[in-house]
C-alpha cells in the first residue's frame, strides 16, 4: 500500500506544471577556460589514507636448549657483556649471551641455536 502511495506522488509531482518552472527558470551555464561551469561547485577528490596497526609481538619467555633464537620473539632483546653480571660465565668462542627478559641465553652466532639458558641472571 505504501509502494502505491508513493507511486502516486511521485508521478503527481513529475506531471504537476509547477515542477517544470524551476527547471526553465535556472540560469544558464558557461563554459570558463578552464573547463568549469559557472554555477557548478568544483568537485573535489579525496584521499583516503589507511592506516594499518601492527599486531602486537607475542613474547616468548620459555626459550629451552636446542631451539632456534628468534630475536624478534625475545622481550627486552639486546646482547650483553658476561664481565658486568656476576652468575655468567665466559662464552665458548663462537658463542654469545643475549638478554630476553630477565633471562641470559647463550646463542651460537652463525646456528643462533641456543647453547644454555639462565633464567633469572639478570633481574
Amino acid at each position: 500500500m505504501k509502494k502505491f502511495i508513493l507511486a502516486a506522488l511521485a508521478a503527481s509531482v513529475a506531471f504537476s506544471p509547477m515542477a517544470a518552472a524551476p527547471a526553465l527558470a535556472a540560469p544558464q551555464q558557461h563554459q570558463n577556460d578552464r573547463g568549469n561551469h559557472y554555477g557548478q561547485q568544483q568537485r573535489k577528490i579525496v584521499v583516503k589514507k589507511v592506516v594499518k596497526r601492527t599486531p602486537a609481538r607475542s613474547y616468548r619467555s620459555n626459550w629451552r636448549k636446542g631451539e632456534r633464537f628468534d630475536y624478534h620473539q625475545a622481550r627486552n632483546y639486546r646482547q650483553i657483556d658476561y664481565r658486568q653480571h656476576r652468575n655468567l660465565k665466559a662464552p665458548p668462542r663462537g658463542y654469545r649471551y643475549v638478554q630476553s627478559g630477565n633471562d641470559a641465553v647463550l646463542i651460537g652466532i652463525t646456528s643462533g641455536i641456543i647453547a644454555a639458558v639462565i633464567a633469572g641472571a639478570l633481574n
